[in-house]
Formats: structure tokens, sequence, C-alpha cells
């Protein structure tokens, strides 16, 4: 089906979201000042930008004026929200259709240039931007000795997640 790797994009990225989120809600204590705030400034980020787009593929306006909060919320707000929204997209992706994938929606960034993607384009675009910026959380607990969630896709796969659960684990992690 075409719309399969969209879904199993969607969903690779609800679990590595939520896998992450759990092992940073585990050792954010352990984290300097100044590193836990640019992992909460990263989640926000990640999350805002995930809110954007849900208001460009759902043809509404966003109302946001960057791609941050004006304040960082807490983490339990953001793992809440981040659970919520990729909730979202993957029921989106899960009944998308393939005469979908390529329709254009046009829209406004926050800076309020106008833009157009297709569907498939602004799915494509959160599952990637969210991932960069997870390896750059994942960079952050690595340089204060703290085992990252393990962001592969092959990860997942094997796990047997993909397109299977509702809820993206957040399993016992290990953290070292």
């Amino acid at each position: 089906m075409f719309t399969l790797p969209y879904r199993t994009l969607i969903h690779y990225k609800r679990w590595a979201t939520n896998g992450l989120n759990a092992v940073v809600a585990e050792t954010i204590d352990r984290l300097p000042d100044g590193d836990r705030v640019l992992v909460l400034r990263l989640l926000d980020h990640i999350q805002t930008v995930d809110e954007i787009f849900r208001h460009n593929l759902e043809a509404i306006p966003h109302g946001y004026a960057a791609p941050r909060s004006a304040e960082i919320p807490s983490l339990e707000v953001l793992r809440n929200e981040a659970r919520a929204t990729a909730n979202w997209y993957a029921d989106y992706a899960d009944a998308l259709v393939a005469d979908e994938v390529d329709e254009t929606i046009d829209f406004a960034f926050s800076n309020g240039e106008p833009a157009s993607m297709t569907r498939g384009e602004m799915l494509l675009h959160v599952a990637m931007h969210a991932a960069g910026h997870r390896g750059q959380v994942a960079l952050l607990l690595q340089k204060n000795g703290i085992q990252p969630w393990p962001d592969r896709i092959t990860d997942f796969l094997k796990a047997g997640n993909a397109g299977r659960q509702r809820q993206a684990p957040l399993a016992e992690v290990a953290v070292r």
C-alpha cells in the first residue's frame, strides 16, 4: 500500500519520541543546568513544529509566531503534549489514503512566509525534523554519561512495533 511508508515512519517517530522522553524524565536531574535547558528547548521546539504541521495538515491557521514556546514548558507538560500529538499523527497516518498523500496544502510558516507542501511531504518533514533534534538530545545525554533511547528504525522494526501498537512503549529503560 502506498501509504505504508508514511505510517511506518510516523509510528516509528512516536516510539522514538516516547522512548527518548522516558529516558529524559528518568535522568534530567543528572544534567547540568545548561544542558537541562537545552534538552527542554529542543523537546519544546520539536513539539511546537509538530503542532504547527498538525494545523497545516488540518488546513487551519496555527497561530504560532515562532517554532518554539515563549516560555519553556515543564518536562511533564512536554511529555504529555508529545504523547497526545504523536497519537494524533499515528491516527492521521493510519487513516491517510493514497489519493491524499500528494494533495498540496497552502499554509504559512511561523514567520508568516507562505508555503505549499503535500500531505506526504509534511509527514516526512515532521518525522525527519524530530529525528535530527532527537539526535541532538541524545548527544547531550551521552555527554553527561547517560545512555539515550536506541533511536534506530531497525530497533523499532525489530521490536515488532510497526503498525501494531496504539501506544509506544514506555518500557523499563536501562539508564547507565
